[in-house]
């Protein structure tokens, strides 16, 4: 017991530094251009290991406005049909709340699309992390043949096609449209995706009638088992990568295993990156469903029950996975002063 106890205060202890950024290698890096660089009021010697989400962010509203014109034209697509929005949806907690989400033609992609709320705090983008920006992230879906299936001669086409694009683009770009100038457009659209003033945040700035005991209690409970060795900071995750399985294999004796379940492993084709991933965001979890890259959680209440048995080894009570699913639900944040739904 002694032995297991102290491997598993090392594990924690391993994610947690990895989640200051303190490994080496060079995708654990935390890139500059994450959205907690604006917010350094955040970066204080506060012993909670979770911080609220600033208010307001300094964006270009030009940018912003263009972004989000890009991000629901459907014709960057090859057959017009499917947009950034399609697959994650500002009305349904920025996913589509599908196991696998529908590209052209009703195909369906690998791995269960992950929320695009709050996605400029996150240290990388996509479950694998293969994309260091936002703006490097475009290019998959734009391009990937289950998704939009696009190409970029295509989207340019199609864009210097319209006038109120080439406009746009002429009076934010001094080179007009091109790729970068749309990949920066997107991104920055989807940097003011930013969702502040959840009842946990009031709660972190000092309102305590916030949250009920209840959710306190599922809270304290949540730091207490070592959640947030994982889950901490502004973003309650997304700035760390984690193998699924630290305590039991998730994946022993599965025979269906997909390319997607490797994780970082089809990245760096390291043994040790295999069934490593991006470990998310926790914002507006509660809204979010099905959970886990491979959706295989149809419910809040059954991811809390995987996560505490396969990464802390632990087997949860039902009133305690309730106290646990009680607090997330008190992260759901706003937007556009607008509680997500």
């Amino acid at each position: 017991m002694k032995a297991r106890y102290q491997w598993l205060t090392g594990t924690i202890l391993i994610a947690f530094l990895a989640g200051l950024g303190l490994f080496q290698n060079d995708w654990r890096q935390v890139p500059p251009r994450t959205l907690a660089a604006f917010a350094p009021e955040l970066n204080n010697n506060s012993s909670e290991p979770l911080s609220p989400i600033p208010v307001t962010l300094p964006l270009d509203a030009r940018k912003v406005a263009l972004g989000d014109r890009l991000f629901h034209e459907a014709r960057l697509s090859k057959d017009g049909t499917v947009a950034c929005a399609s697959c994650h949806s500002l009305k349904t907690g920025g996913v589509d709340r599908l196991p696998r989400s529908k590209g052209i033609g009703g195909q369906l992609g690998g791995i269960n699309a992950p929320t695009v709320f709050n996605s400029g705090f996150n240290y990388r983008q996509f479950w694998d992390g293969r994309a260091r920006t936002l703006e490097d992230q475009v290019d998959g879906p734009l391009q990937h043949p289950l998704e939009m299936a696009g190409t970029w001669t295509q989207a340019l086409k199609t864009l210097a096609g319209d006038p109120h694009f080439r406009a746009e683009f002429a009076a934010l770009y001094r080179d007009g449209i091109t790729p970068v100038n749309v990949k920066d457009a997107i991104a920055t659209f989807e940097r003011s995706l930013f969702t502040p003033n959840s009842r946990f945040d009031l709660f972190l700035r000092g309102n305590t009638a916030a949250l009920s005991e209840f959710e306190q209690s599922g809270y304290r409970l949540f730091k207490q088992i070592g959640c947030t060795s994982c889950h901490q900071g502004m973003n309650i995750g997304g700035n760390m990568v984690q193998k699924l399985g630290i305590i039991e294999s998730y994946f022993a004796g599965r025979s269906d295993l997909t390319e997607a379940d490797q994780g970082r492993f089809n990245i760096t084709h390291l043994e040790e990156d295999r069934h490593v991933f991006r470990v998310p965001s926790l914002r507006n979890v509660a809204i979010t469903p099905p959970y886990l890259h491979d959706a295989s959680a149809p419910t809040l209440e059954e991811a809390v029950r995987i996560m505490a048995r396969y990464q802390l080894g632990l087997n949860l009570g039902t009133t305690d996975i309730a106290r646990i699913a009680a607090f997330l639900g008190t992260l759901t944040g706003e937007y556009k002063g607008a509680l997500l739904q």
